[in-house]
């Protein structure tokens, strides 16, 4: 497993971390039911195969099944806290100072945890009330007040891509972190053709850059299953994880994960930095 630094954390973070999305919700990205003993297993038996490899990044959120999958890492990370680090966060309606209180502590008790590493407001585009609520009525003071207490370590935020919303945020320069759709079929957050997009402008902040949905939640996969039947998809998932990799802005990719052998694919392409991409040279335009 490689490592990159998060940002102004100074945390070295395995460069792919485990996604827990699909630990907790119910036929998210294939049948799949949480509350049974075979999944608390198989989950475990997932994160510790990581954990194995390197991986120290396991990600979470009390909406991934209603608080079940940071139940489900709480207790696969129970005893291997120092070799993990646990990023959560709160829903949007739960941005008012008692709300965060009461999410915080509820992660906090499924997660098994005395603080968490990174908690992050948990959104897609952030319209301007929502904003408002971040910056104006008491949510970023509530979380920096969290963090004094040592409840929790690190701030941020996550998005699904480019907003007037988002921009205020990075601006304010009060974040630590910026988890963001960022993938080969949605690729404005950084943007080598310009130069430009919100990646870049939270790594001028000192931000620590993490993608979500970076395998394209299988979207892609699907488009080149029907136009080219018979695709090896695992060679698919290979160039999807190496294309992001290849982002020197990026620190985390996080990605699902049920099974242990999942666990060995996703390091093994990391590991293999000879086949990293120059995204600039890859997107110019002109005969040289």
């Amino acid at each position: 497993m490689q490592y990159r630094t998060l940002g102004r954390t100074g945390l070295r973070v395995s460069e792919v971390g485990v996604g827990g999305a699909q630990f907790g919700i119910p036929n998210y990205m294939g049948r799949w039911d949480p509350y049974t003993e075979d999944a608390q297993r198989a989950v475990t038996a997932t994160i510790h195969r990581a954990l194995e490899l390197g991986y120290n990044y396991f990600d979470t959120a009390p909406g991934y099944g209603n608080g079940r999958s940071e139940e489900m890492v709480g207790v696969a990370l129970k005893a291997h806290r120092d070799r993990a680090i646990i990023a959560t966060k709160v829903s949007d309606g739960q941005w008012l100072p008692d709300a965060i209180r009461a999410s915080v502590e509820a992660s906090l008790r499924r997660l098994q945890v005395d603080a968490i590493d990174l908690i992050q407001f948990h959104d897609g585009w952030y319209h301007p009330e929502q904003v408002d609520v971040i910056l104006n009525r008491g949510g970023l003071e509530t979380f920096e007040r969290l963090r004094d207490e040592g409840k929790v370590r690190y701030i941020g935020f996550t998005a699904e891509g480019p907003s007037a919303g988002v921009e205020r945020l990075i601006a304010t320069g009060r974040f630590d972190t910026m988890q963001v759709r960022y993938n080969i079929m949605y690729q404005h957050p950084s943007d080598w053709e310009n130069n430009e997009g919100i990646i870049r402008q939270a790594e001028a902040q000192g931000m620590g850059i993490i993608l979500m949905r970076p395998m394209t939640s299988g979207v892609f996969q699907r488009l080149m299953a029907e136009t080219f039947p018979g695709i090896d998809q695992e060679a698919v998932g290979r160039l999807l994880l190496n294309y992001v990799l290849s982002d020197p802005y990026v620190d985390v990719a996080l990605i699902g994960m049920r099974e242990p052998r999942w666990a060995d694919v996703n390091n093994a392409i990391s590991d293999d930095v000879a086949s990293r991409l120059d995204l600039a040279a890859l997107h110019y335009r002109f005969a040289r």
